[in-house]
């Protein structure tokens, strides 16, 4: 791979002049422009991104931080989310730098990465509902795009799922079917899109007159662990009566919930109804279960594409692109939902 100096050898044109054509500079003829392109391309010629942004102001670097990098063995989506983004990424001739900080201190990678003036700007997932990254990476003026949001007036570049029809659609499914005593398992209640998905349940089984405990609403990781030892607390009585159905943040979570069935000795749909979010997570495909779950899906890897165009409208200033984004979830009933069983259509107000 030649240097600019070399490049600029091979061409017979001065450093300056095939550094000017190749970003972009006017006072560069089309002619001469056209010419240091095509030769740069053919020579497989890569600019120093560095050297790059102290010429035009970018380096075509953006940066995704992510915490706890020992946890990324359980995470079954992360690498194929990570993947997905830096080569949407790369189309667009952007490289994607990952930052994995072990900080207690939520900001503390942000400042050392923006402080070294290298990033053109930030890729933010699983926002949390007062996320201070937003607020710091704002204030310092650095474009950035979230995956998610951290609440309805969110005002800065964001792609986001309707997280509260995730729940809402589950939800109205299972009262159709004639179900009254639906748990939720839902993600981490720091996490914005928990807050969204548990305000759509309560807001659809409030709509047709019914309600869950707050001991059938439960929040924690989004793992099979978490869906057997909570499933199993929910069915053994302790906490009241038993929910006839169940919906779980992940398909992670459902398998732990149908373990957790088959270990009390019940059946899915015949005792228990489980609906999940499907994520289409390899390890957890909803289709392959036994029986195949009935899911909202709204794949991670659908948000790679419009996470790279919108951040990099954000940087270019392109005050005509759209700069956030909202999508439906897709909804697709399999076998492991049906009506709760029989005498069992008493809501928790009046069970017991």
């Amino acid at each position: 791979m030649p240097t600019l100096r070399e490049l600029s050898k091979h061409l017979g044109l001065s450093p300056a002049t095939v550094s000017r054509a190749l970003n972009g500079f006017p006072e560069v003829s089309e002619t001469t422009r056209a010419r240091v392109m095509e030769t740069a391309r053919r020579l497989d010629y890569r600019p120093n991104q560095i050297a790059q942004k102290l010429v035009t102001g970018r380096s075509n670097m953006v940066g995704l931080v992510i915490k706890r990098p020992g946890a990324l063995s359980t995470d079954t989506t992360f690498f194929g989310v990570v993947g997905g983004i830096s080569a949407s990424l790369a189309a667009r001739n952007v490289d994607l730098v990952l930052h994995a900080a072990a900080d207690e201190d939520e900001l503390a990678p942000y400042r050392r990465l923006v402080g070294k003036g290298i990033l053109d700007g930030f890729i933010l997932n699983t926002p949390l509902t007062d996320d201070p990254r937003i607020a710091y990476l704002d204030e310092q003026g650095i474009p950035f795009v979230v995956h998610g949001r951290s609440g309805a007036d969110a005002d800065y570049p964001y792609f986001d799922i309707d997280n509260n029809a995730v729940s809402a659609l589950a939800a109205g499914l299972l009262c159709d079917l004639g179900h009254t005593r639906i748990a939720l398992l839902n993600g981490p209640s720091e996490r914005a899109y928990a807050r969204d998905r548990r305000q759509g349940f309560e807001t659809l089984l409030a709509s047709r007159g019914l309600s869950a405990p707050e001991a059938f609403i439960f929040e924690g990781a989004l793992n099979e662990g978490y869906g057997y030892t909570t499933a199993l607390r929910a069915l053994g009585g302790t906490l009241g009566p038993a929910p006839t159905a169940f919906i779980c943040a992940s398909t992670a979570i459902a398998a732990g919930v149908l373990r957790a069935v088959a270990d009390r000795g019940l059946s899915v749909p015949e005792d228990v109804s489980v609906v999940a979010h499907d994520d289409d997570v390899p390890q957890y495909l909803a289709a392959g279960f036994s029986p195949p779950l009935t899911v909202t899906r709204a794949p991670l890897t659908d948000a790679c594409e419009p996470l790279a165009d919108i951040l990099l409208a954000r940087i270019e200033k392109r005050e005509d692109a759209p700069l956030q984004r909202r999508v439906p979830p897709e909804f697709v009933v399999r076998r492991s939902t049906g009506g709760p069983p029989k005498g069992e259509t008493q809501p928790w107000a009046s069970a017991g």
